[in-house]
Protein backbone atom coordinates (compact mmCIF):
# COMPACT_ATOMS: atom_id res chain seq x y z
CA UNK A 1 0.00 0.00 0.00
CA UNK A 2 3.01 2.36 1.02
CA UNK A 3 4.92 1.92 -2.45
CA UNK A 4 1.75 2.16 -4.50
CA UNK A 5 0.80 5.24 -2.55
CA UNK A 6 4.51 6.62 -2.98
CA UNK A 7 4.40 5.78 -6.72
CA UNK A 8 1.02 8.16 -7.24
CA UNK A 9 2.73 10.92 -5.25
CA UNK A 10 5.61 10.28 -7.70
CA UNK A 11 3.53 9.92 -11.08
CA UNK A 12 1.65 12.69 -10.08
CA UNK A 13 4.22 14.94 -9.29
CA UNK A 14 5.68 14.26 -12.63
CA UNK A 15 2.55 14.95 -14.26
CA UNK A 16 1.88 18.59 -12.37
CA UNK A 17 5.31 19.66 -13.07
CA UNK A 18 6.29 18.01 -16.93
CA UNK A 19 2.59 17.71 -18.20
CA UNK A 20 1.46 21.98 -17.69
CA UNK A 21 0.31 22.86 -21.07
CA UNK A 22 -3.60 23.73 -20.99
CA UNK A 23 -5.08 21.14 -23.32
CA UNK A 24 -7.21 23.40 -25.26
CA UNK A 25 -4.42 25.88 -26.34
CA UNK A 26 -1.97 23.26 -27.10
CA UNK A 27 -3.88 21.40 -29.66
CA UNK A 28 -5.11 24.62 -31.15
CA UNK A 29 -1.32 25.90 -31.30
CA UNK A 30 -0.26 22.28 -32.64
CA UNK A 31 -2.63 22.96 -35.73
CA UNK A 32 -1.67 26.53 -36.21
CA UNK A 33 2.09 25.27 -35.93
CA UNK A 34 1.51 22.51 -38.48
CA UNK A 35 -0.11 24.78 -41.09
CA UNK A 36 3.01 27.31 -40.24
CA UNK A 37 5.42 24.31 -41.04
CA UNK A 38 3.41 23.92 -44.12
CA UNK A 39 3.55 27.49 -45.41
CA UNK A 40 7.07 28.34 -44.38
CA UNK A 41 8.70 25.08 -46.15
CA UNK A 42 7.29 25.75 -49.40
CA UNK A 43 7.70 29.56 -48.78
CA UNK A 44 11.93 28.49 -47.99
CA UNK A 45 12.77 26.40 -51.05
CA UNK A 46 15.03 28.85 -52.14
CA UNK A 47 16.79 29.78 -48.60
CA UNK A 48 18.52 27.00 -47.59
CA UNK A 49 18.27 26.37 -43.60
CA UNK A 50 15.51 28.38 -42.94
CA UNK A 51 13.15 25.51 -42.54
CA UNK A 52 15.30 23.97 -39.87
CA UNK A 53 15.89 27.31 -38.66
CA UNK A 54 11.50 27.38 -37.93
CA UNK A 55 11.86 24.26 -36.49
CA UNK A 56 14.62 24.85 -34.12
CA UNK A 57 12.60 28.66 -33.39
CA UNK A 58 9.55 26.44 -32.71
CA UNK A 59 11.92 24.19 -30.41
CA UNK A 60 12.58 27.08 -28.24
CA UNK A 61 9.42 28.34 -28.02
CA UNK A 62 8.26 25.24 -26.85
CA UNK A 63 10.68 25.30 -24.50
CA UNK A 64 10.21 29.41 -23.47
CA UNK A 65 6.08 28.12 -23.06
CA UNK A 66 7.13 25.41 -20.96
CA UNK A 67 9.14 27.73 -18.43
CA UNK A 68 6.53 30.54 -18.40
CA UNK A 69 4.31 27.98 -17.53
CA UNK A 70 6.14 27.64 -14.55
CA UNK A 71 5.83 30.25 -12.91
CA UNK A 72 2.82 31.43 -10.24
CA UNK A 73 1.90 34.86 -11.83
CA UNK A 74 1.92 36.41 -8.15
CA UNK A 75 5.95 35.81 -9.10
CA UNK A 76 5.33 37.86 -12.22
CA UNK A 77 3.46 40.07 -10.64
CA UNK A 78 6.38 41.11 -8.33
CA UNK A 79 9.03 41.32 -11.31
CA UNK A 80 6.62 43.45 -13.44
CA UNK A 81 8.08 46.85 -12.70
CA UNK A 82 11.62 46.13 -12.59
CA UNK A 83 11.46 44.51 -15.76
CA UNK A 84 9.52 47.50 -17.49
CA UNK A 85 11.95 50.33 -15.89
CA UNK A 86 14.72 47.82 -17.31
CA UNK A 87 13.17 47.47 -20.93
CA UNK A 88 12.77 51.34 -20.60
CA UNK A 89 16.14 52.13 -19.42
CA UNK A 90 17.43 49.90 -22.40
CA UNK A 91 15.41 52.05 -24.76
CA UNK A 92 16.88 55.24 -23.99
CA UNK A 93 20.23 52.90 -24.48
CA UNK A 94 19.34 52.55 -27.70
CA UNK A 95 18.25 56.03 -28.63
CA UNK A 96 22.10 57.04 -27.19
CA UNK A 97 24.03 54.42 -28.01
CA UNK A 98 22.10 52.02 -30.56
CA UNK A 99 23.37 50.03 -33.46
CA UNK A 100 21.89 51.23 -36.48
CA UNK A 101 20.50 48.64 -39.72
CA UNK A 102 18.85 49.54 -43.07
CA UNK A 103 18.25 53.27 -41.49
CA UNK A 104 17.28 52.36 -38.07
CA UNK A 105 17.95 52.26 -34.51
CA UNK A 106 16.74 49.37 -32.88
CA UNK A 107 19.17 47.47 -31.13
CA UNK A 108 21.85 47.59 -28.79
CA UNK A 109 25.13 45.62 -27.77
CA UNK A 110 25.04 44.41 -24.30
CA UNK A 111 27.77 41.49 -24.72
CA UNK A 112 24.57 39.95 -27.19
CA UNK A 113 22.47 42.01 -29.34
CA UNK A 114 18.79 42.31 -28.71
CA UNK A 115 16.38 44.34 -29.77
CA UNK A 116 14.76 46.10 -26.41
CA UNK A 117 10.95 47.11 -28.13
CA UNK A 118 10.39 43.35 -28.17
CA UNK A 119 10.70 42.87 -24.66
CA UNK A 120 8.06 46.42 -23.40
CA UNK A 121 5.47 43.87 -25.60
CA UNK A 122 5.18 42.10 -22.55
CA UNK A 123 6.51 44.27 -19.72
CA UNK A 124 4.01 47.00 -20.49
CA UNK A 125 1.29 44.94 -19.80
CA UNK A 126 2.57 43.00 -17.11
CA UNK A 127 3.26 46.43 -15.23
CA UNK A 128 0.37 48.08 -16.12
CA UNK A 129 -2.10 44.97 -14.77
CA UNK A 130 0.17 45.48 -12.29
CA UNK A 131 -0.69 49.11 -11.43
CA UNK A 132 -4.22 48.48 -11.57
CA UNK A 133 -3.99 45.47 -9.17
CA UNK A 134 -2.21 47.76 -6.49
CA UNK A 135 -5.36 50.04 -6.83
CA UNK A 136 -8.14 47.20 -7.33
CA UNK A 137 -11.48 49.08 -5.87
CA UNK A 138 -10.33 52.21 -5.88
CA UNK A 139 -9.30 53.34 -9.28
CA UNK A 140 -9.76 57.04 -10.52
CA UNK A 141 -9.30 58.90 -13.43
CA UNK A 142 -6.04 60.20 -12.47
CA UNK A 143 -4.98 55.89 -12.67
CA UNK A 144 -5.90 55.82 -16.00
CA UNK A 145 -4.24 58.99 -16.62
CA UNK A 146 -0.77 57.96 -15.23
CA UNK A 147 -0.83 54.32 -17.13
CA UNK A 148 -1.23 56.54 -20.51
CA UNK A 149 1.70 57.79 -19.71
CA UNK A 150 3.47 54.71 -18.54
CA UNK A 151 2.59 53.95 -21.95
CA UNK A 152 3.30 56.86 -23.92
CA UNK A 153 6.83 56.58 -22.80
CA UNK A 154 7.89 52.83 -24.51
CA UNK A 155 5.96 53.94 -27.23
CA UNK A 156 7.51 57.43 -27.72
CA UNK A 157 10.40 55.86 -27.84
CA UNK A 158 10.35 52.95 -30.16
CA UNK A 159 8.57 55.27 -32.82
CA UNK A 160 11.95 57.15 -32.58
CA UNK A 161 13.68 54.42 -33.71
CA UNK A 162 11.76 54.18 -35.84
CA UNK A 163 9.33 51.40 -35.45
CA UNK A 164 6.18 51.88 -36.27
CA UNK A 165 4.92 48.22 -36.26
CA UNK A 166 6.20 47.19 -32.97
CA UNK A 167 5.01 50.65 -31.75
CA UNK A 168 1.64 49.54 -32.90
CA UNK A 169 2.05 46.50 -31.17
CA UNK A 170 2.79 47.90 -27.80
CA UNK A 171 0.47 50.60 -27.38
CA UNK A 172 -2.33 48.61 -28.62
CA UNK A 173 -0.83 45.90 -25.70
CA UNK A 174 -0.70 48.89 -23.05
CA UNK A 175 -4.73 50.07 -24.34
CA UNK A 176 -6.04 46.43 -23.94
CA UNK A 177 -5.20 46.58 -20.20
CA UNK A 178 -6.26 50.22 -19.90
CA UNK A 179 -9.50 49.16 -21.06
CA UNK A 180 -10.00 46.20 -19.45
CA UNK A 181 -9.90 47.74 -15.84
CA UNK A 182 -12.74 49.99 -16.41
CA UNK A 183 -12.09 53.27 -19.10
CA UNK A 184 -15.31 54.24 -19.91
CA UNK A 185 -16.70 54.29 -23.80
CA UNK A 186 -17.75 58.06 -23.74
CA UNK A 187 -13.81 58.56 -22.63
CA UNK A 188 -12.79 56.14 -25.57
CA UNK A 189 -14.93 57.83 -27.74
CA UNK A 190 -13.53 61.29 -26.67
CA UNK A 191 -10.05 59.85 -27.47
CA UNK A 192 -11.10 58.46 -30.31
CA UNK A 193 -12.52 61.89 -31.86
CA UNK A 194 -8.80 63.65 -30.39
CA UNK A 195 -6.83 61.03 -32.40
CA UNK A 196 -8.63 62.02 -35.77
CA UNK A 197 -8.47 65.45 -35.50
CA UNK A 198 -4.94 65.25 -34.53
CA UNK A 199 -4.00 63.10 -37.51
CA UNK A 200 -2.84 66.50 -39.46
CA UNK A 201 0.40 67.04 -36.90
CA UNK A 202 0.58 63.55 -36.67
CA UNK A 203 1.11 63.26 -40.59
CA UNK A 204 3.69 65.74 -40.44
CA UNK A 205 5.61 63.90 -37.83
CA UNK A 206 5.56 61.06 -39.96
CA UNK A 207 8.96 59.96 -42.09
CA UNK A 208 8.85 59.73 -45.54
CA UNK A 209 8.81 56.34 -45.63
CA UNK A 210 6.03 56.12 -43.16
CA UNK A 211 3.77 58.73 -45.35
CA UNK A 212 4.65 56.87 -48.77
CA UNK A 213 3.12 53.57 -47.33
CA UNK A 214 -0.19 55.12 -46.21
CA UNK A 215 -0.27 56.67 -49.95
CA UNK A 216 0.81 53.25 -51.32
CA UNK A 217 -1.86 51.51 -49.52
CA UNK A 218 -4.61 54.27 -50.58
CA UNK A 219 -3.48 53.80 -54.70
CA UNK A 220 -0.56 51.16 -54.84
CA UNK A 221 -0.66 50.97 -59.05
CA UNK A 222 0.97 54.67 -58.70
CA UNK A 223 4.47 53.08 -58.24
CA UNK A 224 3.53 49.55 -58.99
CA UNK A 225 7.77 48.38 -59.53
CA UNK A 226 9.06 50.44 -56.78
CA UNK A 227 6.72 50.98 -53.17
CA UNK A 228 3.59 49.43 -54.40
CA UNK A 229 4.61 45.79 -55.49
CA UNK A 230 4.33 44.19 -51.96
CA UNK A 231 0.62 45.07 -51.74
CA UNK A 232 0.19 44.44 -55.76
CA UNK A 233 1.80 40.76 -55.74
CA UNK A 234 0.35 39.98 -52.35
CA UNK A 235 -3.38 40.67 -53.41
CA UNK A 236 -2.63 38.81 -56.52
CA UNK A 237 -1.28 35.86 -54.79
CA UNK A 238 -4.48 35.93 -52.54
CA UNK A 239 -7.00 35.87 -55.67
CA UNK A 240 -5.05 33.83 -57.50
CA UNK A 241 -5.35 30.82 -54.59
CA UNK A 242 -9.25 30.88 -55.70
CA UNK A 243 -11.66 28.35 -53.19
CA UNK A 244 -9.28 25.70 -53.00
CA UNK A 245 -5.73 26.90 -53.30
CA UNK A 246 -3.07 26.09 -56.30
CA UNK A 247 -1.66 23.06 -53.93
CA UNK A 248 1.19 22.93 -51.10
CA UNK A 249 4.38 23.70 -53.32
CA UNK A 250 2.61 24.78 -56.55
CA UNK A 251 1.71 28.46 -55.85
CA UNK A 252 3.75 30.41 -58.48
CA UNK A 253 3.99 33.84 -57.75
CA UNK A 254 5.67 32.79 -54.25
CA UNK A 255 7.95 30.34 -56.11
CA UNK A 256 8.49 32.73 -59.01
CA UNK A 257 9.88 35.74 -56.72
CA UNK A 258 7.06 38.08 -57.25
CA UNK A 259 6.04 37.93 -53.16
CA UNK A 260 8.94 39.70 -51.08
CA UNK A 261 9.54 38.59 -47.25
CA UNK A 262 7.42 35.54 -48.15
CA UNK A 263 8.92 33.87 -45.48
CA UNK A 264 8.33 36.39 -42.83
CA UNK A 265 6.07 39.41 -43.02
CA UNK A 266 4.02 38.14 -46.19
CA UNK A 267 3.85 34.63 -45.28
CA UNK A 268 -0.03 34.57 -45.86
CA UNK A 269 0.41 35.65 -49.32
CA UNK A 270 2.37 32.24 -50.20
CA UNK A 271 -0.48 30.28 -47.56
CA UNK A 272 -3.37 31.92 -49.43
CA UNK A 273 -2.04 31.53 -52.68
CA UNK A 274 -1.39 27.71 -51.87
CA UNK A 275 -4.33 26.41 -50.08
CA UNK A 276 -6.90 29.06 -51.17
CA UNK A 277 -10.47 30.63 -49.62
CA UNK A 278 -10.90 27.42 -47.49
CA UNK A 279 -7.43 26.92 -46.11
CA UNK A 280 -7.70 30.73 -45.05
CA UNK A 281 -11.07 30.16 -43.11
CA UNK A 282 -9.39 27.39 -41.37
CA UNK A 283 -6.61 29.45 -40.31
CA UNK A 284 -9.08 32.14 -39.10
CA UNK A 285 -11.04 29.50 -37.50
CA UNK A 286 -8.09 28.17 -35.29
CA UNK A 287 -6.78 32.02 -34.73
CA UNK A 288 -10.62 32.39 -33.02
CA UNK A 289 -10.73 29.55 -31.03
CA UNK A 290 -6.82 30.47 -30.02
CA UNK A 291 -8.09 34.16 -28.77
CA UNK A 292 -11.31 32.61 -27.51
CA UNK A 293 -9.68 30.14 -25.14
CA UNK A 294 -7.42 32.88 -24.12
CA UNK A 295 -10.42 35.14 -23.09
CA UNK A 296 -11.83 31.89 -21.35
CA UNK A 297 -9.03 32.07 -19.18
CA UNK A 298 -9.30 35.56 -18.26
CA UNK A 299 -12.69 35.32 -17.27
CA UNK A 300 -11.74 32.35 -15.08
CA UNK A 301 -8.48 34.03 -13.83
CA UNK A 302 -8.69 34.23 -9.61
CA UNK A 303 -7.48 38.14 -9.29
CA UNK A 304 -7.50 41.09 -11.43
CA UNK A 305 -3.92 41.37 -11.97
CA UNK A 306 -4.30 37.78 -14.36
CA UNK A 307 -7.39 38.59 -15.62
CA UNK A 308 -6.34 41.90 -17.19
CA UNK A 309 -2.67 40.25 -18.03
CA UNK A 310 -4.44 37.14 -19.57
CA UNK A 311 -6.88 39.74 -21.70
CA UNK A 312 -4.74 42.03 -22.74
CA UNK A 313 -2.02 39.27 -23.97
CA UNK A 314 -4.94 37.20 -26.08
CA UNK A 315 -6.48 40.18 -27.39
CA UNK A 316 -2.17 41.23 -28.39
CA UNK A 317 -2.00 37.88 -30.50
CA UNK A 318 -5.00 39.46 -32.24
CA UNK A 319 -4.00 42.52 -33.33
CA UNK A 320 -0.33 40.51 -34.58
CA UNK A 321 -2.76 38.65 -36.78
CA UNK A 322 -5.25 41.67 -37.76
CA UNK A 323 -2.97 43.98 -38.80
CA UNK A 324 -0.41 41.21 -40.75
CA UNK A 325 -3.52 39.68 -42.49
CA UNK A 326 -4.92 43.51 -43.32
CA UNK A 327 -1.68 44.57 -44.55
CA UNK A 328 -0.63 41.43 -46.73
CA UNK A 329 -4.41 42.35 -48.05
CA UNK A 330 -3.91 45.97 -48.92
CA UNK A 331 -6.54 47.10 -45.86
CA UNK A 332 -3.68 48.56 -44.19
CA UNK A 333 -0.20 50.10 -44.79
CA UNK A 334 2.70 47.69 -44.78
CA UNK A 335 4.14 48.12 -41.02
CA UNK A 336 6.41 44.75 -40.72
CA UNK A 337 4.51 42.50 -38.33
CA UNK A 338 4.59 38.65 -38.37
CA UNK A 339 1.72 36.48 -38.71
CA UNK A 340 1.58 34.37 -35.41
CA UNK A 341 3.39 31.04 -35.11
CA UNK A 342 3.34 31.48 -38.91
CA UNK A 343 5.51 33.44 -40.02
CA UNK A 344 9.40 32.46 -39.80
CA UNK A 345 11.24 34.71 -37.43
CA UNK A 346 13.28 34.12 -34.04
CA UNK A 347 12.52 37.02 -31.57
CA UNK A 348 8.95 37.75 -32.31
CA UNK A 349 8.19 34.14 -31.92
CA UNK A 350 10.07 33.52 -28.88
CA UNK A 351 7.92 36.93 -27.60
CA UNK A 352 4.70 35.54 -28.54
CA UNK A 353 5.37 31.61 -26.74
CA UNK A 354 6.23 33.91 -24.02
CA UNK A 355 2.40 35.11 -24.29
CA UNK A 356 0.88 31.96 -24.96
CA UNK A 357 3.19 30.50 -21.74
CA UNK A 358 1.72 33.13 -19.32
CA UNK A 359 -1.78 32.13 -20.17
CA UNK A 360 -0.81 28.40 -19.56
CA UNK A 361 0.78 29.83 -16.28
CA UNK A 362 -2.41 31.77 -15.05
CA UNK A 363 -4.69 28.79 -16.06
CA UNK A 364 -2.55 26.09 -14.48
CA UNK A 365 -1.95 27.88 -10.86
CA UNK A 366 -5.96 28.59 -11.23
CA UNK A 367 -6.52 25.09 -11.33
CA UNK A 368 -3.99 24.65 -8.29
CA UNK A 369 -5.25 27.08 -5.93
CA UNK A 370 -8.71 25.57 -6.93
CA UNK A 371 -7.40 21.91 -5.68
Amino acid sequence: MIADGGRTYFIESLRRRFFIFDRSLTIILGLILLLGCLAVSSAAMDFPGRFEGHLRNIAVGIMVMWVAAMIPPQKLMRFALPIYLVGVALLVGVALFGLIKNGARRWINIGVIIQPSEIMKLALPLTLAWFFQKREGMIRWRDFGLAGLMTAIPVGLILRQPDLGTAMLVVSAGFFVIFLAGLSWRLIIGLGVSALASLPLVWSMLHDYQRNRVMTLIDPTSDPLGKGFHIIQSTIAIGSGGLIGKGWMNGSQAHLEFIPERTTDFIFAVFSEEFGLLGNGVLLVLYLLLIGRGLIIAANAPTLFSRLLAGALTLSIFTYAFVNMGMVSGILPVVGVPLPFISYGGTAFVTLSLGIGTLMSIQRHRKLVQT
